[in-house]
């Protein structure tokens, strides 16, 4: 099972921006997406966002459509996540995973901490 390790949280004003990595330990298979999920305090983890390994594509959670950007880079078998015009509701911790699909998840890093102050 590959480990993900996540770096990249802070604490940031309202209408900043921070960038999120995760550094998968092996090979991601193609097929596989890769992307984050958050959970605040007292509600259910959610998605977030999610990229293709192969492919590219990407998919949003509609709270985060048009601030927060995922990409990833294949030969660091990286991913990150661009957030910007960040809000206090987007505080959470942050996980990375991976799976088959974003409903499939294989693997979960150990979470980062995002927090957004108003």
């Amino acid at each position: 099972q590959v480990q993900l390790v996540e770096s990249g949280g802070g604490l940031v004003q309202a209408g900043g921006s921070l960038r999120l990595s995760c550094e998968a330990s092996d090979f991601i298979v193609g097929s596989y997406v890769m992307g984050w999920f958050r959970q605040a305090p007292g509600k259910e983890r959610e998605f977030v966002a999610t990229i293709m390994w192969s492919a590219g594509s990407t998919d949003y959670a509609d709270s985060v459509k048009g601030r927060f950007t995922i990409s990833r880079d294949i030969v660091q078998k990286t991913v990150h996540l661009q957030m910007n015009s960040l809000k206090p509701e987007d505080t959470a911790v942050y996980y990375c995973a991976a799976g088959p699909s974003r409903w499939r998840i294989r693997s979960w890093g150990q979470g980062t901490q995002v927090t957004v102050s108003s």
